[in-house]
């Protein structure tokens, strides 16, 4: 049980003096450029979902016409 304080301490204290957290405005700026990011990819794939459904769908209806 003593190494799990010990543990827990140490832990503390490197989160609290060895760890530099980024400020809000960091936060923030990183927090912006994710949602960027990810609407930009969420855009690309639904893109390419719609493409790749709009040419099998065209194959298939000249398929059953054939």
């Amino acid at each position: 049980m003593a190494k799990v304080v010990e543990f827990l301490k140490e832990s503390y204290d490197e989160m609290t003096t060895k760890v530099s957290w980024p400020t809000w405005s960091e936060l923030q700026n990183s927090a912006v450029i994710v949602l960027v990011a990810s609407l930009i990819i969420a855009v690309m794939i639904f893109a390419m979902d719609n493409g790749i459904r709009t040419i099998i769908e065209s194959y298939y209806h000249s398929v059953t016409n054939a």
